[in-house]
């Protein structure tokens, strides 16, 4: 008769870390989140510009202002946005889609100054993804610096 195994067995034989976020659902889950980000701030211009041809009238144009200051909103809406999901939910969009979790190292929730920390990370240095392959606990620089994890939802 053969020992019985407990539930867990195959998780802890992958060895540590085996339930964190790779590279490649992080990287998807980040693009999803950009693409929602640049439709929010298509739709939020199209509504100005609507706004501003019903304040106005004829003919229809969007509102022009310099690229630095769309991209300090896009940059600004950015890091709320998650900010926000992470310190709430723990999930964005992108990560809800893909089956991931943002957390603290012990997989419970980050907080608010932790989340905006990371997402100001996330927004201002993307390629700091590019650790987690060399990482032993699968870590991107900014779950290093903002001590975070990023672990499948689920398991």
């Amino acid at each position: 008769m053969t020992p019985a195994r407990d539930s867990g067995s195959a998780r802890s034989a992958a060895g540590p870390g085996s339930d964190t976020a790779g590279i490649v659902s992080r990287g998807v889950a980040g693009l999803l989140d950009a693409l929602v980000v640049a439709v929010t701030a298509v739709t939020v211009q199209l509504g100005l510009a609507c706004a501003l041809l019903l304040v106005e009238g004829p003919p229809f144009r969007v509102p022009e202002a310099s690229g630095w200051l769309w991209g300090a909103l896009g940059w600004a809406f950015a890091v709320c946005y998650l900010g926000g999901s992470w310190a709430t939910t723990g999930q964005t969009v992108g990560d809800r889609l893909l089956g991931v979790r943002v957390g603290d190292r012990a997989g419970g929730r980050l907080g608010m100054p932790r989340s905006l920390l990371r997402a100001v990370l996330s927004v201002s240095f993307p390629l700091g993804l590019l650790w987690v392959p060399f990482s032993r606990r699968r870590a991107a620089v900014q779950d290093l610096i903002a001590r975070s994890g990023v672990r499948y939802d689920g398991r």
